[in-house]
């Protein structure tokens, strides 16, 4: 495959897969996932490489979710219940048998924060900003980004981070337990350098089993995702999903209850 949305590159033992939609704060579209897949399986399966790392492009941003300004009628115009493959590329993270470290690198905002979530170890910069948008734009994320964000950062915060779609800082982040470190933003490549030599000097088998192991304990979010994307598909195709759509696009404050059915 070609990528033309992502930057794949291998450094030793080291994978790196980066969004490179800069002008749209790493944004993905449906092209974005499918080459996200394509690079995860790549990395994920090639005994060469100890741990991949996923990041964003420039010093803006990690990601910021999916790209509104590729949202077709009743979704996003790819494959999957919503026209976005993006649960693939969540479950993916999980299931390849190697560590993903999530280079924070600026916002990472709605599935961007999401893609935070799922992945193993998170480091960010002290310029990185976390956040939900999706209730603002009609929109949210029935699997990974909910059920397992309550057991990262407790049910009582997650609830907080969906309904009330405030930004955090890093250092917020880190106190919520949503990443694991932060440094200045110059010194994010070395910390991340030093994390990846640091896993890549462990045995590869047992980081493995260990990663499996974790994974046993929330496996059954995978099937609350599923059914929640098909739930979702639905709901992109009401007026009040799409008024979500419409007014981001339009710059203007959303009316949702006037299409709440009474």
């Amino acid at each position: 495959m070609t990528y033309d949305d992502i930057i794949y590159s291998e450094t030793g033992p080291v994978a790196r897969i980066t969004i490179n939609r800069e002008k749209v704060y790493n944004a993905f579209r449906a092209q974005t996932c499918e080459e996200m897949i394509h690079a995860l399986q790549r990395a994920g399966w090639n005994k060469d490489i100890g741990v991949i790392v996923l990041t964003g492009a420039g010093d803006k941003a990690f990601c910021t979710g999916g790209d509104q300004s590729s949202h077709k009628e009743g979704g996003y115009g790819g494959r999957g219940a919503i026209g976005l493959p993006v649960e693939e590329v969540q479950s993916l993270i999980r299931d390849v048998p190697k560590p993903v470290i999530a280079r924070v690198n600026g916002f990472a905002i709605g599935g961007g924060n999401v893609l935070v979530t799922v992945c193993d170890l998170a480091i960010a910069s002290d310029k990185a900003v976390f956040g939900q948008v999706g209730p603002k734009v009609g929109s949210v994320d029935p699997g990974w980004g909910t059920a397992y964000l309550s057991r990262i950062v407790g049910e009582k915060k997650a609830r907080e981070i969906w309904y009330m779609c405030r930004r955090y800082t890093a250092e917020q982040a880190l106190a919520m337990g949503l990443v694991n470190t932060v440094v200045p933003h110059d010194k994010l490549d070395e910390e991340v350098e030093l994390w990846c030599a640091e896993i890549c000097s462990k045995s590869p088998t047992a980081i493995a089993l260990a990663k499996r192991s974790f994974n046993m304990d929330t496996e059954n979010i995978r099937a609350i995702g599923a059914f929640g994307f098909e739930a979702l598909g639905l709901y992109y195709q009401t007026d009040e999903a799409k008024e979500g759509v419409d007014a981001f696009k339009e710059k203007r404050p959303p009316e949702f209850r006037k299409y709440v059915k009474r």
